[in-house]
């Protein structure tokens, strides 16, 4: 079993977002997310370290950085697909005052 400092200086021979990822699941609780850790630099060797530092990057930038989403990224091959083009952070109609049923409240206070 290696310890939680081997696992960063192994993410970060990968790339600074898997080195990104493992530090914020070693941030809280160590022991826990260690496993989790030895699961992410694993996939390195089962997909190659290429597609594991695209996995980590598409998970943090959904805000989702576990193991079990960055397994699923490689698995399906979202890493492959060209990165969103800021749709992650865009918010639908409905959600920024545009919506069908939308009533403007400024107009209803006076």
């Amino acid at each position: 079993m290696q310890d939680p400092q081997w696992y960063l200086r192994q993410a970060g021979r990968i790339g600074p977002h898997c080195k990104g990822l493992i530090e914020i699941l070693l941030a809280d609780r160590v022991l826990d997310d260690l496993r989790a850790a030895q699961g992410i630099i694993s996939l390195g060797k089962r997909f190659g370290e290429k597609r594991l530092e695209a996995a980590c990057k598409r998970a943090l930038d959904y805000d989702n950085p576990r193991y079990r989403t960055t397994r699923i990224i490689l698995q399906k091959g979202l890493d492959q697909l060209p990165p969103d083009q800021g749709s992650v952070h865009k918010l639908g109609e409905a959600y920024r005052g545009k919506g069908r049923f939308h009533r403007d409240s400024r107009t209803l206070l006076h």
